[in-house]
């Protein structure tokens, strides 16, 4: 297929993360207008097209599958694209058609609509002006390890994906690489009755959900606290910078506040303030 087919194009679908009633109008116009409709899972979207009253071919292009995608964009001049939910292209195969079709001289049409990472960072309350979005973090080995760390040093706010049955081991490294008292949150079942959101820190939530969880995760991490040294920076002597504070004149409240915002415990601030302040 070329760039000479006119009416050749492919589109990318949004489809519900979970309540059914998120799907477009324009979603379900173009699913009924399409030569096919190209999907990781034919049961899947096959429940879906049968919920819409849609009947469509289905072509199955997955993780495994794409490399067929050239044949069937040849196949299937106007071709629908959706993933098991949400907007492809993010975090799955859909990226990888894409691709394919600007290769192959197709144009390529996304539609705006549900996504699981924008509901779940407004929902932390985390600030949400500046993110970024890791996706899955690799499973294991150095390149995990690496990652973990960027999310650790980072000043903006995180925001990754994360499976039911790997969650509280992901909690617990994010524990052990941002520090347990590490704001974050964990939202699941978007838009479903069970939907959940949980706040607080990353050691309280490895506890909360150390049991066994279900439904697709979603979880933001805070940035790094202004003051907190990033994973290899040198940390400044607390005892100096207290008492360099405490020649200024600074009361010991404040200099508890600044020593707590560089990340001392508090009791162990308080404690400095207080030795610093008497003994200036």
């Amino acid at each position: 297929m070329t760039a000479e087919s006119p009416s050749s194009r492919v589109w990318l679908v949004p489809t519900p993360v979970g309540n059914l009633g998120d799907i477009t109008l324009r979603a379900v116009e173009v699913l009924r207008g399409a030569d096919a409709v190209a999907c990781e899972d034919t049961r899947r979207t096959g429940a879906l097209l049968t919920h819409l009253g849609i009947r469509r071919p289905l072509v199955r292009l997955d993780a495994h599958t794409m490399h067929r995608a050239p044949a069937v964009l040849e196949e299937h001049p106007r071709l629908a694209y959706v993933t098991d939910a949400g907007t492809p292209g993010i975090s799955d195969p859909g990226a990888e058609l894409v691709r394919a079709a600007v290769a192959a001289g197709v144009p390529v049409e996304v539609l705006p609509g549900p996504t699981a990472f924008v509901p779940a960072l407004v929902l932390s309350g985390l600030p949400g002006a500046r993110f970024t979005f890791e996706g899955f973090l690799p499973r294991s080995g150095r390149e995990r390890r690496e990652r973990l760390a960027a999310v650790a040093a980072r000043a903006e706010t995180t925001v990754l994906y994360e499976s039911p049955h790997r969650l509280a081991d992901t909690l617990g490294d994010l524990a052990g690489a941002c520090g347990p008292e590490r704001q974050a949150s964990v939202t699941r079942e978007l838009s479903k009755r069970f939907e959940e959101t949980a706040r607080g820190t990353l050691a309280d939530l490895a506890a909360h959900f150390s049991g066994e969880v279900r439904g697709e995760i979603v979880v933001v991490v805070a940035g790094r606290p202004a003051g907190e040294a990033a994973p290899g920076e040198e940390v400044p002597d607390p005892t100096a910078l207290a008492r360099g504070w405490a020649d200024e004149g600074r009361s010991a409240r404040d200099i508890r506040e600044l020593l707590i915002a560089r990340g001392l415990r508090k009791n162990d601030a308080y404690a400095l303030a207080l030795r610093v302040t008497s003994s200036s």
